[in-house]
């Protein structure tokens, strides 16, 4: 869809195709390097990243080594999450009608995800356990203000902060005096707050209350997956990973899922939809609305893979929507 959507528009793009993931690591031993590393932060402008995972690595050490590591150490703080219900049908809340767009400002580098923390006595019945929720006043407020720079520039009239601020006092207070300081930036975009259990029950009772999101990074992965859901799963849900003016990272939301690998079954459209994403971010806007358009019509004419209802294989899906762009592109 890259090389497609490139090729019609006239776009200049090189692909380099990187061989890491669960391959790799049974054969060599190896997930990632600081080669590689640095290779990536300095001689590239984007990355996009397939789905991580594969049973012959129970300890799953090479996900978490090349995405995590990639999060952190390219300072990915932004992790842009947009559910967006393309059709009526693909949710699960009948009542619900288009349009729902749910964009989910995920912190990404701090939080419960740092590894801070330990086990003593670990295997006995005295085992403790005890991870760190690390907030630092920079992480907050750069999320917070990327989120409504976002609203401004996208005309989004409402931003709302996901917290448990009731409950965990010390890092809720922080992220609601950042939130009202940076909010108050921006007098034409209304603010609110929820807590995460409040919103999890609004999100079900009503989606389309709500435009962009920002929260933490335990808090943004669990929300953005039910709001994934409720627009038409995980199949259809991309992401970028952002530093802004440094580095770039697209992948779909969803995981490998190794039980239907090799079928033809797997969704496209994810990862599909974080070629719109890229395209976007690098100011191709034309270009991402035909992808995004693209799938729309897939899902308008049936093209689609089991999960959504059809019965076409995930490379006839595919090659449909390549289809697809170049045809609307000779059209315009």
């Amino acid at each position: 869809m890259l090389e497609a959507t490139a090729r019609v528009d006239g776009i200049e793009l090189h692909l380099v195709e990187w061989d890491l993931g669960a391959g790799r690591f049974l054969r060599d031993g190896v997930t990632i390097s600081d080669d590689e590393f640095r290779s990536l932060a300095e001689e590239y402008d984007a990355i996009l990243l397939g789905a991580l995972g594969h049973p012959s690595v129970p300890g799953n050490e090479h996900a978490r080594d090349i995405l995590l590591g990639l999060r952190f150490r390219l300072d990915l703080y932004v992790n842009f999450r947009p559910c967006v219900l393309l059709a009526p049908e693909l949710s699960p809340l009948k009542r619900v009608k288009v349009p729902v767009r749910l964009e989910i400002f995920r912190e990404n580098t701090e939080g419960l995800y740092v590894g801070m923390g330990g086990v003593s006595r670990k295997g006995t019945p005295s085992e403790v356990a005890i991870e760190e929720d690390i907030n630092t006043r920079v992480g907050v407020e750069r999320i917070v203000r990327a989120a409504f720079e976002f609203a401004r520039d996208r005309k989004r009239g409402r931003v709302t902060l996901v917290d448990k601020a009731n409950a965990l006092r010390n890092s809720g207070g922080l992220w609601r005096r950042v939130f009202e300081e940076v909010g108050q930036g921006y007098p034409g975009i209304q603010r609110d707050t929820m807590y995460v259990d409040a919103m999890a029950m609004d999100l079900v009772r009503r989606p389309e209350r709500y435009e962009v999101v920002v929260t933490s990074n335990m808090f943004g992965d669990i929300i953005s997956d039910l709001a994934a859901e409720l627009t038409g799963g995980l199949g259809l849900a991309p992401s970028a990973n952002l530093n802004p003016g440094r580095h770039a990272m697209f992948e779909p939301v969803h995981g490998s899922a190794p039980d239907i690998a090799g079928q033809g079954r797997a969704n496209p459209m994810g990862a599909v939809r974080c070629v719109a994403l890229l395209l976007d971010h690098f100011g191709h806007q034309k270009s991402a609305e035909r992808v995004e358009q693209a799938v729309a019509a897939a899902i308008a004419a049936g093209k689609t893979t089991p999960d959504l209802g059809g019965g076409f294989t995930t490379s006839e899906v595919g090659s449909w929507l390549a289809d697809r762009v170049a045809t609307a592109s000779a059209k315009s």
